[in-house]
């Protein structure tokens, strides 16, 4: 009994490293799902399949023929409750998309809780260093990669002194941007008129440039550069 003590608490605190140094990753970025919740839910996921190692202790005494075992089941329940939490951190905010990659990390942590649990030690370990790989050593090799950046653009005139269309696409192409996905709107009893589009560029100090020229530009009441993330 002392042997499977010994062995439990072995299995629980690959667990917590495991899933503390994934966490501490998302902490020193500042994700919202971060150091705790990943700790927890590795520990959560190596404790449950624990359960199923050891489940034979609990149906002892069963008449065999009545008692089905499937130790697979508890890592496909875990892997489907993680789905919810994370949900939980992915938030859209106009285009922008954020915690895609928090939700992937949540999801590879469980399963690395799983393996932990269940006692692939080498399966474990090779896990969380190509995961904590692939959050910092992949996001420099995407900081390296050439990208078109997308933001959302939306300008406001006064009605009878709008900027006309080529104008205005002119100038916005001159910043390096293309436009697509360009709407017209009256506001408020047709005192104001506004446009709305996409731009792209492949540089992101193109957003600065135009933020500049149209903060200058007299005819410009308001606008709005709203940048849109994976």
């Amino acid at each position: 009994m002392e042997k499977e003590y010994l062995s439990v608490l072995l299995h629980l605190c690959l667990a917590v490293l495991a899933g503390g140094l994934i966490g501490l990753e998302r902490t020193y970025h500042g994700r919202p799902a971060g150091f705790r919740t990943h700790t927890l839910v590795c520990t959560a996921s190596s404790l449950l399949m624990q359960l199923t190692l050891y489940q034979w202790e609990m149906v002892a005494g069963m008449p065999m023929e009545t008692v089905r075992i499937d130790p697979t089941r508890m890592a496909q329940g875990i892997m489907t409750g993680i789905g919810f939490l994370g949900a939980g951190v992915v938030l859209k905010d106009g285009l922008t998309v954020r915690g895609l990659t928090t939700a992937a990390s949540i999801w590879i942590t469980a399963a690395i809780g799983i393996m932990a649990g269940a006692g692939f030690y080498f399966a474990t370990i090779v896990a969380t260093l190509l995961t904590l790989g692939t959050l910092s050593v992949f996001r420099r090799i995407e900081l390296m990669m050439p990208a078109l950046y997308y933001s959302r653009l939306e300008i406001r005139f006064r009605r009878h002194e709008t900027l006309a269309e080529d104008e205005l696409r002119a100038l916005i192409t001159e910043h390096g941007f293309s436009v697509a996905n360009l709407s017209y709107a009256l506001k408020e009893e047709g005192k104001f008129f506004e446009y709305s589009m996409i731009i792209r560029t492949s540089k992101p100090e193109d957003n600065r440039r135009l933020a500049g020229t149209l903060t200058a530009h007299v005819k410009v009441l308001e606008f709005r550069i709203t940048p849109a993330g994976d």
